[in-house]
């Protein structure tokens, strides 16, 4: 009965991480410059989660001595790490409860132990994918009670907490849909600007003779691009962290995975031979 549980408990997490994959849109995903056997990157990553994720969200699944497969000793971990009285070996937990969580900010930030791969979509993007673009494409409305919105997940109840590491942007969303108009259809442009405040401007424009199928284009344009280019390495380097963190043994399996290739192939050059010289006489 237990293990029916367990069963019945996997299926439905799996249901709910499709249905908050589900939640976060149509948005196209870009691809993350993921290398799991980069170790400076990793490393800056592990620096991030702690530093800006790890207020809100745990990785219970992860203790901080982990860390020592990415590279890092246990001196470097206590000076840089631990910062609440945490011992080398504790779990990622936080100091918030669930409670007072639900309280604040109306719903509990989900535990990231594993967020890389709740978020991966059966032979389509990666769940380092997802989380690249999203913390990518973060932009500022003032009528948000945060202040910000997000294209990967609309309406979004998560602050963007790295704002002052990529510096202040604006985003322009171009839309073309149908209007009506005096009992006609017709096309119209609609162009959307959110400022560095998150003040809204809209210009609307009639298309005559349109004969396309609408669209939409966001489009953002740094007014730090130095900034910019230094706060998308570092969400790389954050979601490597987060992708190696849902699965530390990958390179491992990998690894193994190449010498179990290696002794099959053997074992079956050997296995053929033996099988040629046992039936060689029999007619």
């Amino acid at each position: 009965m237990s293990m029916i549980k367990k069963l019945l408990g996997a299926f439905a997490l799996t249901l709910s991480c499709t249905a908050a994959l589900a939640a976060g849109g149509d948005f196209p995903l870009e691809r993350a410059p993921k290398n799991i056997n980069d170790m400076a990157s990793l490393q800056n990553g592990a620096k991030l989660f702690v530093n800006y994720c790890l207020n809100c969200h745990s990785a219970n699944s992860m203790r901080y001595n982990k860390l020592a497969d990415i590279g890092l000793t246990d001196d470097q971990i206590r000076d840089n790490l631990l910062f609440t009285g945490e011992k080398i070996g504790d779990l990622m937990h936080i100091a918030m409860t669930p409670q007072d969580a639900k309280k604040w900010f109306g719903t509990t930030p989900p535990d990231l132990s594993v967020i890389a791969r709740a978020k991966s979509i059966n032979a389509g993007p990666s769940g380092a994918d997802y989380l690249y673009t999203y913390l990518r494409t973060f932009y500022r409305d003032a009528s948000k009670a945060s202040g910000w919105d997000n294209l990967v997940f609309p309406s979004v109840g998560m602050p963007h907490v790295m704002w002052a590491q990529q510096g202040p942007r604006e985003l322009t969303r171009t839309e073309v849909h149908k209007v009506a108009k005096d009992g006609a259809e017709g096309w119209e442009r609609v162009k959307t600007t959110y400022d560095a405040q998150g003040f809204v401007s809209v210009e609307k424009e009639p298309l005559a003779n349109y004969t396309g199928h609408g669209s939409v284009e966001n489009r953002f344009k740094a007014l730090d691009p130095a900034a910019a280019r230094q706060f998308d390495q570092d969400v790389a380097d954050l979601t490597n962290f987060m992708a190696w963190m849902a699965e530390p043994v990958k390179r491992q399996r990998q690894q193994l995975g190449v010498w179990v290739l290696l002794f099959l192939g053997v074992f079956f050059v050997v296995a053929w031979r033996l099988n040629a010289s046992y039936w060689k006489h029999v007619k």
